[in-house]
């Protein structure tokens, strides 16, 4: 398991990245009350919060940020698996401190999480929403860089506070938000299909079909839910698929693009570039 720890202004930063070879359970908790939030990148690993005789089941975290309050009597258990590694990045703010951010910090803390300023549990659930192009780029560049030392942490940190503000601007959009929650359920749907078919998936006429929203509802309230076009999300799974690949090492860089339906070495590579900031032969190094 990788881990950094860092501080970044009155946040605590953990960037973990696992891979198991048999399932295993990590745990963590905290000595005080905390408001974090927790980015995922790939690996769709199960999250359980356990706190007292109650617990949340988090199963579909792949590309997913979730907000909280918890306290000491909270338990985040993560099920880490050969084919679900785990990805996070948890930035944690400890409550005491929360008064020692400049004033524009606290007023949109006191706005957008109000719930969890005044909790009224051990563990108390924010705003959680899939992760828009912005925030998933910012992801990725924070677990896939090579710099090291002192150079590492700064990249870190201008990373991570990019995060929290693409965090909040994506807060502040979805007020303005009109989806029912029967549409909802069927854009996720949607996007569980694609996810699971990437190499072979269904047309813009078919999914519709599929999850009984017409195409035009789907196109526009794709976008809207998940910050990008429904056939971009699906170029971005393929590059995270292809990300994973190199990464774990079992296979090169052209099978590599092949497996996830480029047939062009120059596309793939300016397309990964463009999705991670560094190239598919950089990830080995």
């Amino acid at each position: 398991m990788t881990t950094d720890i860092i501080q970044v202004n009155n946040f605590i930063v953990l960037v973990e990245q696992s891979v198991a070879e048999k399932t295993i359970i990590e745990k963590c908790g905290f000595e005080e009350e905390v408001i974090g939030f927790a980015f995922y990148g790939s690996g769709n690993v199960e999250l359980e919060v356990n706190y007292g005789d109650k617990k949340k089941v988090y199963n579909n975290t792949t590309g997913a940020v979730i907000s909280f309050f918890g306290n000491q009597k909270v338990v985040f258990a993560h099920k880490i698996s050969p084919d679900r590694p785990l990805q996070c990045i948890s930035v944690f703010s400890k409550v005491k401190t929360l008064q020692n951010l400049p004033e524009y910090e606290s007023e949109i803390f006191a706005h957008y999480l109000g719930n969890l300023l005044n909790p009224r549990a051990d563990f108390v659930e924010g705003p959680a929403y899939y992760m828009n192009s912005q925030m998933q780029n910012a992801v990725y560049k924070i677990l896939g860089n090579n710099y090291k030392g002192a150079t590492r942490m700064m990249f870190l940190k201008s990373q991570i506070m990019e995060l929290l503000s693409h965090f909040f601007g994506l807060l502040s959009e979805s007020q303005k938000e009109t989806i029912s929650q029967n549409d909802k359920e069927k854009l996720h749907l949607a996007r569980e299909i694609l996810s699971k078919n990437i190499e072979a998936p269904p047309n813009l006429a078919e999914l519709s079909k599929l999850i009984g929203l017409n195409s035009f509802k789907l196109k526009k309230n794709f976008k809207e839910l998940f910050g990008m076009p429904v056939f971009k999300y699906l170029q971005n799974e393929r590059l995270i698929k292809a990300h994973d690949l190199l990464r774990d090492g079992s296979i090169g860089i052209r099978e590599a693009a092949w497996s996830v339906g480029y047939e062009s070495l120059s596309s793939f590579s300016n397309a990964f570039y463009k999705r991670f900031g560094f190239r598919p032969s950089e990830i080995k190094k």
